[in-house]
This record gives C-alpha cells, sequence and structure tokens, in this order.
C-alpha cells in the first residue's frame, strides 16, 4: 500500500480493537496517524509506540466525540501536527449498554445516537474542509452487519444508528464527490474484541459463532484489509458511497 505513505490519517476510537489494529497497520504502510482515544489514554500510546516502531509516525489526541468543542480541539490539533488530513477512519462506537426498546429512556437514547450516530457527522464536517483544501482524500465510517439485521437482543438502538451510518456514507459520498472526496464504510460482522467486553457474554459469543458459516468470530487483523484497500487511491479511486461487509459469510447482501 505504497500510497499510504506520508499520508496524514485521523483515527477515531483507535486505542483498542479494530480501530487500533488499523492505526498500525496504516503506520507500517508508512502514514503519519493520529491515534484517538477518549479515556484509555495508556492503550494509545502504545498504539502510537507501536506505529512508531514500525518506521510510521503518530501522535495522540484525546477527545469526547460526543462534545462538539472536544472534537474541534482534536481535529485542530491533527491539523497542527500534520499540517493535512489526507484519510478520516470514523471508528469510535459502541453499545452504551444492552436495552430493549421498551425500557430505553431519553438519556439512553440520546448516548447511543450522540456516540454512535451524530459523532460521525461532527467529526466528518470538521475534517471535510481540512482534506477539501488538501486536494481531497478518503473517509472510511465504521457501521456494522447489525445495520441490515436490526441487531442482536438489546443492541437495537445501536442497530438503527449504525443505519444512519450507512445511509450517511451515501449521501457524504455523493455531496464530496466534487471535492474529490470518497467516502465508503466498512461493516464488520461479530469480532473478537473488548467492543464485547461487559455487554455480550461467552454463551452470546458462541451462539454468533455458531451462526457464522466459516464458523468462528472474526480478529481485528481480519477487517484491516478492507480499510487500507479503501484508503488506498491507487486500489480503490473508483470507489465512493460502497460499504464492504467483513462477517464470515454471516451476512450476504
Amino acid at each position: 500500500m505504497s500510497d499510504l505513505k506520508n499520508k496524514a490519517v485521523l483515527i477515531t476510537g483507535a486505542s483498542t480493537g479494530i480501530g487500533a489494529a488499523v492505526a498500525r497497520a496504516m503506520g507500517r504502510a508508512g502514514a503519519r496517524v493520529a491515534v484517538h482515544y477518549r479515556g484509555s489514554r495508556d492503550a494509545a500510546d502504545g498504539v502510537a509506540r507501536d506505529i512508531e516502531k514500525a518506521g510510521g509516525k503518530a501522535i495522540v489526541v484525546q477527545a469526547d466525540v460526543t462534545d462538539t468543542a472536544s472534537v474541534d480541539h482534536m481535529v485542530a490539533a491533527v491539523q497542527e501536527a500534520f499540517g493535512r488530513i489526507d484519510i478520516l477512519v470514523n471508528n469510535a462506537g459502541g453499545f452504551v449498554r444492552r436495552s430493549p426498546i421498551v425500557d430505553a429512556q431519553d438519556d439512553y437514547i440520546d448516548a447511543v445516537f450522540r456516540l454512535n450516530a451524530r459523532s460521525v457527522v461532527a467529526v466528518s464536517r470538521r475534517v471535510i474542509p481540512i482534506m477539501s483544501a488538501g486536494g481531497g482524500g478518503a473517509i472510511i465510517n465504521v457501521t456494522t452487519q447489525a445495520a441490515r439485521t436490526g441487531g442482536g437482543p438489546g443492541a437495537g438502538l445501536y442497530a438503527a444508528c449504525k443505519g444512519f451510518v450507512s445511509t450517511i456514507t451515501r449521501t457524504m459520498a455523493k455531496e464530496l464527490v466534487k471535492d474529490r472526496i470518497r467516502v465508503n464504510a466498512v461493516a464488520p460482522g461479530v469480532i473478537e474484541t473488548p467492543f464485547h467486553d461487559g455487554h455480550s457474554s461467552p454463551e452470546v459469543l458462541k451462539n454468533f459463532a455458531n451462526a457464522i458459516p466459516m464458523g468462528r468470530l472474526g480478529t481485528a487483523e481480519e477487517c484491516v484489509g478492507a480499510f487500507l484497500f479503501l484508503a488506498d487511491e491507487a486500489a480503490s479511486g473508483y470507489i465512493t458511497g460502497q460499504i464492504v461487509e467483513v462477517n464470515g459469510g454471516q451476512v450476504m447482501p
């Protein structure tokens, strides 16, 4: 992926899981990577060290992506450090907690929406002018197979928010094509990462694995290739508005 060498990359939610795996891979490809975290500073520092050891360059940036002022500060810090932003990966997200719709209170609804849906718009709208001024780039949003299926028990609001992400990906692709900005998304299936900690029991994960044609959960590293492909202009320059499914065959749209 030589096209990524020296590119300036911002990855939200990059301290653990898929975000961390993508950050390390882009660092190995020679990119300059901004590793965003909300509360896991030690983990983010570890990812940055790994990037530096692999020959890339990295900075660590903290922000609450549900807060506009915090997002503004984060994007400004990345622009100051790198001078530009060529690639944005909107990866931050999470269940908040599992809850059936009938029990969903306003604060819970707002929290799930702000973290998983609003944040994609909040970060993107700050990055787009910088990316456009630099001649274009790539935005990769992270949705999920649950956006197509409605999600598992108690994950309906999360799935619905990811449905928003899938749709806004197509909207952004249409709006930003004039700025030479390609917008695509990756939709992971059930991936064995800290994302499920405290939300999915071993029994639930085993049941998920049994429903996957490949017979197992995926790994964060197995998601990386889709991100590298979509970020690389040479490999995917004529691709925009698409959603790449990485789910072991569980969902075949």
